[in-house]
């Protein structure tokens, strides 16, 4: 017996219809059959035999999300800033996704301008589960509201989520809806700060379907803006993260991001260091304790993936410790076309988080002098202590 299977579109069905346009549910980039670099490409063949589903993939979602395989784009940050720019032309209600593990990472400066200064902006400070449970959450959204002062944004309210297991989703529904007053939603955000995931909680809620857009830890997954209809005919737009090149999950493999990006609770680990010791992160980053505020002993607490080993050794030797145990000892390492380490030192005023962009950060006191080393191009700064 023969089995009954559905015809194949032809290449003319096809060309017909990529004219008048086919997008990727995944990524949200314009369908094309052939430019394989490009954002969008799907090979005619496969083109032809899913031309008619409603789940409509790229070949490069359709391997992120079945083989966990990135293939890259050749949309640049310029390209990400310009689709990011149109929200400021419609009259809406702005959901910024922020990173609380990551914040400084996450932020994306001169917002404002980019989404239309009269847009409200509501802020999401998301990966709440990664920060320990004791810290309160008033505290978190205040620090939250301070930060963004000195970025230039006063939010019409700040709430805390955690995209992979939102808890308050329903309450943040609500207020989405309540705030947007029947307009469009537009989601902004950086590269992996959870916007498509909170976004497939959303779906999922709503119609039971999940993981309609497609995420991973890779950044950039979003090529273009992806549109979900509401109830009232205005939409909820997830936005293509914007790329910040200062972060370190642009300085390592792929195969070493989930040293990177965390996805459980980090545990703090306190150091009483000495004058003149060091800590190394693997192989990713180095941290020397010049001098402490005193004569006692210094504490560190130190915020990073749990998994990522960090070793103590003493300053004197350790760039010749450093090389010697690179790799293995130390590992993580940045990857192979990642420049060498750039030394800066810095002195805290007040007690203060020596940040690592996309790495961690360790809480310090007032007083201590220090030298921080990161691949060139990786932000390394102090700021307000968050705990």
């Amino acid at each position: 017996m023969t089995e009954n299977r559905p015809e194949m579109a032809t290449k003319e069905e096809v060309q017909e219809a990529l004219q008048e346009g086919l997008y990727c549910i995944g990524c949200g980039a314009l369908m094309q059959v052939d430019q394989k670099d490009e954002a969008g490409y799907l090979p005619m063949s496969a083109m032809q035999k899913q031309l008619e589903s409603d789940q409509l993939l790229c070949q490069r979602c359709f391997r992120l999300r079945h083989y966990n395989e990135i293939q890259p784009v050749s949309l640049t940050d310029d390209d990400f800033m310009k689709l990011l720019h149109q929200v400021s032309e419609d009259n809406a209600l702005i959901v910024y996704v922020l990173d609380l593990f990551d914040f400084s990472g996450s932020t994306i400066p001169g917002l404002p301008r980019f989404v239309g200064g009269k847009n409200p902006i509501y802020v999401l400070g998301n990966k709440v589960d990664l920060l320990p449970k004791s810290l309160k959450e008033h505290k978190i959204k205040d620090w939250v509201r301070g930060r963004l002062k000195e970025e230039g944004i006063k939010p019409v309210d700040v709430d805390l989520t955690s995209a992979a297991h939102p808890a308050n989703l329903d309450a943040i529904l609500e207020k989405i809806d309540d705030l947007r007053a029947g307009r469009d939603v537009y989601v902004v955000g950086t590269t992996n700060v959870g916007k498509s995931t909170l976004i497939n909680q959303i779906i999922k809620s709503k119609t039971g379907v999940q993981e309609l857009i497609t995420t991973s830890r890779f950044p950039g997954t979003t090529l273009d803006q992806i549109a979900i209809p509401l109830d009232d005919g205005q939409n909820l737009i997830d936005t293509p993260g914007i790329i910040k090149a200062d972060q370190y999950a642009h300085q390592v493999d792929d195969k070493n991001l989930k040293y990177v990006l965390p996805k459980n609770e980090i545990k703090a680990r306190t150091y009483q260091l000495n004058d003149e010791q060091t800590l190394f992160f693997g192989g990713l980053a180095r941290f020397d304790l010049v001098s402490g505020p005193s004569d006692q002993k210094t504490s560190a607490t130190c915020y990073f993936e749990n998994n990522l080993k960090i070793h103590r050794t003493k300053m004197a030797g350790a760039a010749d410790f450093y090389e010697k145990h690179r790799g293995e000892l130390l590992a993580p390492i940045p990857k192979a076309e990642a420049k060498g380490f750039v030394q800066t030192e810095l002195k805290t005023k007040t007690d203060a988080d020596l940040v690592f962009a996309g790495l961690g950060f360790i809480t310090l006191p007032a007083g201590t002098t220090i030298r921080a080393y990161a691949p060139a191009g990786v932000s390394v700064f102090l700021r307000k202590a968050m705990i």
